[in-house]
């Protein structure tokens, strides 16, 4: 398994961003409060040396002065926190090993070893636990029972203060990584709001240096799209304005001739190339953009007013179910699509059934069924390219001009759509056309 798998790398850039920076910064503080405390016990210990020193060295003289009756009642007063005096040759052991015992023997044998002879050893069961022997200067024996401190106690409200340093740490962490990827994130969201209709938000051009200069680049890209679009309906349509004149006039001279073989398939090529003409600049159009503007509609009137009109052109198409809701969107581009969709149903199986239904969520099915040979699965997304033909004879006849269904697809991405294809099980395909009511 990759290591990404293994750690649940998440997939965002804002959360990748995020977690890098508020580990490293929350490791930094762990580190940091490390050294601070490892520091404050050193000095704490430096502090407390020597203080032993000079503490122990006083007691042990004035108990050395006082008379021996006395020294007793003495003890309970020179006794501290961790270490006390015992008149007596106390325990024997082994040499203190533990570092902390070790400084305090070393600390004390500096401060009245040279004037009292001493030995140290630590007390059997207990490490830490030392015990310093000597002689006063009457012989009498005492030991220095010491007890190490484990440490300066915490403050009750340091815990909470860490905590909150790592909220603030982690707050802070979202606050520049969202600063710092919004851009992309509305970079993303104009990209993919920008369709076939050419239309999408335009970037502020403020910021940082970095984001304006992506923000205006971004804008230009559209400009110049949108240019280039422009000028290729431009050329299309003045190519299919100079092709009708010529197309006239030779339909014209056509009708003036004698009926022959020839003569009819003549005719019938200049319909091809009047047909092809008029469905490349509607392509041209779908791909620039669609002008219509969304509108309140009831789709049952629709959808059954086309049926009827190919009932009425003794066509075999029917209606199934009801949508029951108005629909805000573009007639006229749904009125296109799915008249291609049935044209198609028509064309190569004889028949079309629509069947529609409301889902939830505001969305709408329109489908169309036919009874033909289907097409084959790897080619269900190709057909939506212009001029594409599943029959490898390329005949019009039966393949038409390979528009239709590349006109629908951009209409439905006009839209706010989704158009596609599926073989039925039984037979046939199915043509699956996927609204949204626009906002």
């Amino acid at each position: 398994m990759k290591l990404n798998a293994l750690l649940h790398w998440p997939r965002t850039l804002f959360a990748r961003l995020a977690l890098i920076l508020f580990v490293g910064l929350a490791l930094v503080q762990t580190l940091s409060v490390w050294l601070t405390m490892t520091e404050r016990d050193q000095t704490m210990n430096n502090v407390m040396m020597g203080y032993i020193e000079r503490e122990v060295t006083s007691s042990v003289a004035l108990l050395d002065h006082l008379p021996a009756d006395e020294r007793a009642a003495w003890l309970p007063r020179l006794a501290r926190r961790t270490y006390t005096f015992v008149l007596g040759p106390g325990v024997t052991g082994a040499p203190p090993d533990a570092n902390l015992s070790a400084r305090v023997a070393q600390s004390i044998a500096d401060g009245i070893g040279k004037r009292y002879p001493l030995t140290a050893n630590a007390v059997p069961g207990d490490p830490e636990r030392l015990q310093v022997h000597l002689q006063l200067s009457d012989g009498t024996p005492l030991t220095i029972d010491y007890r190490p401190m484990p440490g300066a106690p915490l403050s009750p409200w340091l815990s909470w203060l860490l905590v909150l340093q790592l909220v603030v740490l982690a707050a802070c962490c979202w606050l520049a990584v969202r600063l710092a990827t919004r851009p992309l994130s509305q970079l993303a969201s104009a990209a993919d709001t920008l369709g076939p209709d050419l239309k999408a938000e335009r970037l502020p051009e403020d910021g940082p240096d970095e984001v304006a200069r992506a923000a205006r680049a971004f804008n230009a890209m559209q400009d110049r799209i949108k240019s280039y679009m422009t000028e290729r309906l431009q050329i299309l349509a003045a190519i299919s304005h100079d092709l009708q004149t010529p197309i006239t006039r030779m339909r014209l001279r056509l009708d003036v001739m004698d009926e022959s073989n020839e003569g009819i398939k003549l005719q019938q090529d200049l319909h091809e190339m009047e047909t092809m003409v008029k469905e490349g600049v509607t392509y041209a159009r779908t791909m620039h953009g669609a002008s219509e503007a969304p509108l309140r509609i009831d789709p049952d009137a629709l959808l059954d007013s086309l049926v009827l009109d190919y009932i009425d052109a003794g066509k075999d198409v029917s209606l199934h179910g009801h949508i029951a809701t108005p629909l805000v969107t573009r007639p006229q581009a749904l009125r296109r699509i799915v008249g291609n969709l049935v044209d198609n149903a028509l064309k190569f199986g004889g028949a079309a059934e629509i069947k529609v239904a409301a889902l939830q969520g505001g969305e709408v099915t329109v489908s169309v069924f036919d009874r033909g040979p289907g097409i084959p699965a790897e080619a269900l997304e190709a057909v939506f390219e212009p001029f594409y033909r599943v029959e490898e004879s390329r005949n019009r006849g039966t393949g038409g001009t390979g528009l239709g269904l590349a006109i629908a697809r951009q209409l439905a991405l006009a839209m706010n759509a989704a158009l596609s294809l599926h073989n039925r099980p039984d037979g046939g395909l199915e043509a699956r056309l996927l609204l949204k009511s626009a906002k």
